[in-house]
């Protein structure tokens, strides 16, 4: 059965380009196009797509009103489609339940077309996966007040843990406010993340979490060191790894290609972290389409290390935390609501018996 797809888009270029892209697959089939919200209104009770590919720069009704309108009426998946100087709205629309994104298509070069044909397809592909009711619960917990301190009471085995390589696409901005504003100021240890998300958003995904949360956060720039109490996001479009600087461990971005089925790659970065800090890194991975980190958890769990799978209960898309569950790679499965407890009992717990 057919994937049925409505495009809202003003533009009359971009709905062209995206309908050309989409119906080269033979499973998806664009049962409609609009050009503003209003008309996207009456398409959508008429011809009930399976999922809305949505711009937010449009007359008569914006984006941002036909989607409260549409997760009030008729719940549907919603692929937003933005360009970079427009990321504001695109952490706007994910909290009004938008399930992703990719970077609005121009008229200027053939290998970001090629990009973007890859993106949305994929997105498209993965969308029966995605959980509308999971979503909503869990932009609940982003209005909830922050813990202020968690117990590290328990025992552990685990050696102290010097980093902490966070792995995420599909749902993954909200899950990560979740969890980064959720540490203390004091987090004794680095922390990592990979992102799946295009250029052009980490950055201000990293100063909206920066101003959110208790701990430093920034868009990894190549040579920052990984340091107790920062978390460095990889940039859109780069891979992150880490390499020894003397006495410190630093950051190494490389270029993501064409070629490269997921950028960043949640396995690159976790595999650096297992080979730089062997048994003292954790790896945490969360919701997103896919098996990115599988093999990277494979790795930091091989080593000694820790490591925390969101579960089936929280996870809008539980394709990458199921892969790395069933590699038997996942010390933990935890609901997003219990991963910063665990993080910050594990990491404390850690850090205090080796003071001992």
């Amino acid at each position: 059965m057919s994937t049925k797809v409505l495009i809202v888009d003003d533009s009359a270029y971009t709905r062209q380009l995206m309908k050309k892209i989409i119906e080269q697959d033979s499973s998806l089939v664009v049962v409609g196009i609009a050009a503003d919200g209003i008309d996207a209104m009456a398409k959508t009770l008429r011809l009930k797509p399976d999922i809305i590919t949505l711009d937010f720069e449009m007359p008569e009704m914006d984006g941002f009103s036909f989607l409260r309108w549409l997760m009030r009426e008729r719940p549907t998946p919603v692929i937003m489609v933005s360009s970079h100087h427009d990321s504001k709205t695109v952490f706007k629309a994910l909290e009004l339940g938008a399930v992703d994104f990719i970077a609005k298509p121009t008229k200027r070069a053939s290998l970001e077309l090629q990009s973007i044909e890859k993106d949305l397809l994929r997105k498209i592909r993965g969308i029966k996966e995605i959980r509308l009711d999971i979503l909503s619960k869990n932009l609940e917990l982003l209005d909830l007040e922050r813990e202020e301190a968690f117990e590290p009471a328990g025992e552990s085995g685990q050696e102290s843990v010097q980093v902490v390589a966070v792995g995420s696409s599909t749902g993954g901005p909200a899950a990560l406010q979740i969890i980064l504003t959720r540490l203390p100021a004091d987090f004794p240890a680095g922390i990592i993340v990979s992102q799946h998300m295009p250029r052009g958003f980490t950055g201000p995904l990293s100063e909206r979490l920066n101003k959110l949360a208790q701990i430093r956060i920034k868009e990894a720039a190549d040579n920052d060191p990984v340091e107790p109490g920062t978390v460095l996001i990889c940039p859109g479009g780069y891979h992150l790894g880490l390499r020894r600087k003397g006495a410190r461990t630093a950051v190494t971005l490389k270029e993501g290609s064409l070629t490269d089925k997921y950028v960043p790659s949640v396995d690159h970065m976790m595999k650096s972290a297992a080979e730089m800090f062997g048994a003292n890194a954790m790896g945490v991975l969360l919701t997103g389409m896919g098996n990115d980190g599988a093999h990277g958890m494979v790795e930091i769990k091989g080593q000694g290390g820790y490591t925390i799978a969101e579960s089936e209960e929280s996870a809008v898309v539980f394709g990458m935390p199921a892969e790395a569950i069933k590699a038997g790679a996942v010390e933990s499965v935890l609901p997003i609501s219990d991963i910063p407890a665990e993080i910050i009992r594990v990491v404390s717990y850690s850090v205090n018996r080796e003071k001992r």
